[in-house]
C-alpha cells in the first residue's frame, strides 16, 4: 500500500498506535454506536464503515502487527514529506529548475522555429533533472500556460513563456544593475 492509498485506522478510531485491546474496543463501541446509520441525529454510513475496518484490523492481534508495519512506515513517509516542505531551498531549487527548463525551451523555439519542440529525455539530460521529478516541473509550465505539447508529442515553449522568460531575464539584469 503507498501512502498516498494508506488509511490511518487509529486516526479513524482518534486513539493512540500505543492504545490496548480493551481501549480500542471501548471506543469502537462509542463510535459505531454515534456513527451507525441508525442514528439519525448523527448517522454517517462511510464514518462507520472506516470504523468497523479499523476495529477489525486492530483487534486482530496477527493484522494489528502487519498494520503497524504499514503505518510506521507512513508516519516516516509523512515525517520526510513535512521536513521537505519546510525546507525553502527545495522550493528555490523547483524554481530554478523551472527556469532552466524554459531557458532550454526557448534556445530551441529560437533556434528552429519550424521544428521547436524536445523530447522528455533530452530535457531530462540537459536539465540534469531526474524523470520522476521533471514531471512535476512539466506539469507546472503547462498549467501556467508556457510550455505545450506540439502534435507530434515534443514539449515546446509557448509564446506566453517567452514573454514570461524575457520579464524573469529583465527583472535578473535589473537586480544584477543594482547590485553592482
Amino acid at each position: 500500500m503507498d501512502a498516498s492509498t494508506f488509511i490511518d485506522y487509529y486516526e479513524n478510531l482518534e486513539i493512540s498506535p500505543n492504545a490496548d485491546a480493551e481501549t480500542i474496543d471501548r471506543i469502537f463501541r462509542y463510535l459505531a454506536e454515534r456513527y451507525h446509520p441508525g442514528n439519525r441525529d448523527t448517522g454517517d454510513h462511510m464514518r462507520y464503515r472506516d470504523i468497523v475496518r479499523a476495529h477489525e484490523t486492530l483487534s486482530d492481534p496477527s493484522r494489528r502487527a502487519q498494520y503497524d508495519i504499514q503505518h510506521k512506515n507512513n508516519s516516516d513517509y509523512r515525517l520526510k514529506l513535512a521536513e521537505e516542505a519546510s525546507d525553502p531551498e527545495n522550493i528555490e531549487h523547483d524554481v530554478d529548475i523551472q527556469e532552466k527548463l524554459l531557458a532550454i525551451l526557448y534556445a530551441k523555439r529560437r533556434r528552429n522555429i519550424e521544428n521547436p519542440g524536445m523530447g522528455n529525455l533530452d530535457l531530462e539530460r540537459l536539465s540534469g533533472c531526474p524523470r520522476e521529478h521533471l514531471e512535476f516541473h512539466l506539469w507546472y509550465l503547462k498549467e501556467k500556460g508556457w510550455i505545450g505539447r506540439l502534435e507530434n508529442g515534443m514539449i515546446a515553449i509557448t509564446a506566453d513563456g517567452v514573454d514570461y522568460a524575457n520579464a524573469e531575464s529583465q527583472r535578473e539584469s535589473t537586480i544584477k544593475l543594482l547590485t553592482t
